[in-house]
């Protein structure tokens, strides 16, 4: 099982799941992305990715939701 760990390299990198852009990365701390949600991303999506509820201003992202980081983009796995 690999691991990705995040750097403040990550910080403006838009979050994508399926094609559609969940968020931006905000801010990278100790390695956790905390994302902030594109307004338009479903209920049930916010519960898979173990986001609890809206109204926050950021999220954390689970590293084992991450598939692949690129230059631009972190994608996210197709089953989450």
């Amino acid at each position: 099982m690999s691991t990705t760990t995040l750097t403040e390299d990550a910080e403006g990198k838009t979050v994508v799941k399926d094609g559609d852009a969940v968020g931006i990365v905000a801010e990278v701390k100790n390695g956790t992305a905390y994302v902030k949600p594109n307004p338009d991303i479903t209920d049930k999506l916010y519960v898979k990715l173990g986001w609890s509820e809206r109204g926050e201003d950021t999220y954390p992202l689970q590293e084992e939701a991450i598939d692949t980081v690129t230059d631009d983009e972190i994608q996210l796995k197709k089953t989450l």
